[in-house]
């Protein structure tokens, strides 16, 4: 998939396999939703408006209320690639919250997950 066509992606379309991949793992649709807050600062009730209207994934982090600061503490390899040496700033949102679902589904403790440690 091109980089223009992620961006264009729905995140509706993309958000299904967030909760499926975490429920697969014992994990639930509210903690996915947590993270996607954590992350973006969205309320249950605009995350749900940005999954009816099927924004897509530029928009969607381009409108975010509050991007975390502490995102930056995200590392790793998501994709095949390190998180952190990911240049172009959408692109690198997007595989922030990869990597945030993959921790969620892998079980790791959700304070961890959301770096308040």
């Amino acid at each position: 998939m091109t980089k223009h066509r992620i961006y264009t992606t729905s995140f509706a379309s993309v958000y299904p396999h967030y909760v499926t991949k975490a429920e697969k793992k014992g994990r639930t649709k509210r903690e996915v939703d947590e993270i996607i807050h954590w992350l973006t600062g969205y309320s249950e009730k605009e995350l749900e408006a940005h999954l009816e209207n099927k924004t897509d994934f530029e928009h969607f982090f381009i409108e975010a209320p509050q991007m975390n600061p502490l995102r930056t503490k995200i590392k790793g390899m998501i994709c095949g690639v390190r998180v952190e040496e990911i240049e172009e700033p959408t692109m690198k949102e997007i595989r922030y919250l990869d990597k945030l679902v993959d921790e969620l589904a892998k079980g790791k403790a959700m304070e961890k997950i959301l770096r308040n440690d």
